[in-house]
Formats: C-alpha cells, structure tokens, sequence
C-alpha cells in the first residue's frame, strides 16, 4: 500500500463518523500532523481493526501537533439535517485546535464554511494522513459514546453495532420502540413515530 500523504506545515486534516446511524450524535476531528514525529499504520479507520484504531488514537494524541474532537448532537441532526450536522462537528473541531491551520483538508466531496481555505478530498482518509488521523479518532471517540448509551440503553444493542441500522437494530427498534438516543428525522426511526 502507498504511504500516505503527510501534508507540509500547519496544514489540518478533517474527517467524521456516525452520518449513517439512526442513533447518537455525529463527531468530527481535526489533526495537525507533526512531520518529524510520524505515526506509521495509519489509514481509513474503517479498514482498521478495533485495537489497531484505539493504539493509533493514543499515538495520534501524542505526537500531533494539535487535534480536537467536536460533536453535534443528536438534536442538532434532528433540527438541521445530518449534512449541516456533520458540517457543525468539523467547525467545531477546527476552531478548538490549539494551533490555527493555514488550511484544511476535509474528507469527501464538500466543504464546512472555515475561516482558512479548505479543500475536499474524496476518500481522503485513505490517501492524506491527517484526514486518516482525524477519521480515527472521530470514530474511536464516537464508538466509546456509543459504548456508554449502550450502558443506558442495552436493549438496543449499541455495542454491537453503534447505531448503524443493521438488522439487529431494526428489529430492536421495532420490539422496543423509539429510545431517547435514536435520530427522530431518519427514515426507520420516523416511520415507526408515524406509526404509533
């Protein structure tokens, strides 16, 4: 596989998990990589092992030279739509770096409104190492969140699945209705309100 890309200066990378699931919030992060400290395996969290993310997740906070997770939550999707969510999180993100990037490159096809010049990238999380460090940890973050509803609310199976709308989950939703935690403007969700 080809190294990826380690971006020169105070140059950010951007990326966010959880735009799929019906329940949760949306996190985003921001990482400015320091090029004399590299953090090799890193890559699209997805296609990383549980344990490999979490020991790169430590790594990444370590020796980067700045990162920060945000959020929005599960109101803010409801209210504003989960792409202007999602867009909100990496705001949030870029503005809480401690050290201001001069750009920043964000995983996908568009764009939130940042203060620096901003540029997307299409699958950036597998060729840009920032926006794969940002990926890792938005999704680690967002799996220990969802770790902790499944502690509040078992019955959905949170653990297993983080929200996603997987078979288990629909099933769930349909036995136990509607939790708290759940997104009331996504489809299966709102179709079971509907119902009721």
């Amino acid at each position: 596989m080809p190294a990826l890309i380690v971006p020169e200066g105070r140059v950010c990378g951007v990326d966010e998990a959880g735009r799929g699931p019906l329940a949760g919030p949306v996190v985003a992060a921001a990482v400015i990589l320091d090029p004399a400290r590299p953090i090799s395996g890193l890559n699209d969290s997805k296609k990383l092992s549980e344990r490999k993310r979490v020991a790169l997740a430590a790594e990444i906070r370590e020796k980067a030279l700045a990162w920060a997770v945000a959020e929005a939550s599960l109101e803010e999707i409801d209210r504003l739509n989960i792409l202007h969510a999602s867009m909100l999180a990496m705001q949030r993100a870029v503005a809480a770096l401690a050290i201001a990037p001069v750009k920043a490159l964000i995983d996908g096809n568009r764009c939130p409104q940042l203060p620096m010049p901003a540029e997307a990238v299409v699958q950036g999380d597998g060729k840009i190492a920032s926006i794969a460090a940002a990926s890792i940890l938005a999704k680690t973050v967002r799996d220990a969140g969802m770790l902790a509803l499944h502690d509040q609310y078992p019955l959905y199976g949170f653990d297993r699945h983080m929200g996603y709308p997987t078979a288990a989950h629909l099933a769930a939703l349909v036995a136990h209705g509607v939790s708290p935690v759940h997104r009331r403007s996504f489809g299966p969700v709102r179709k079971l309100l509907d119902g009721q």
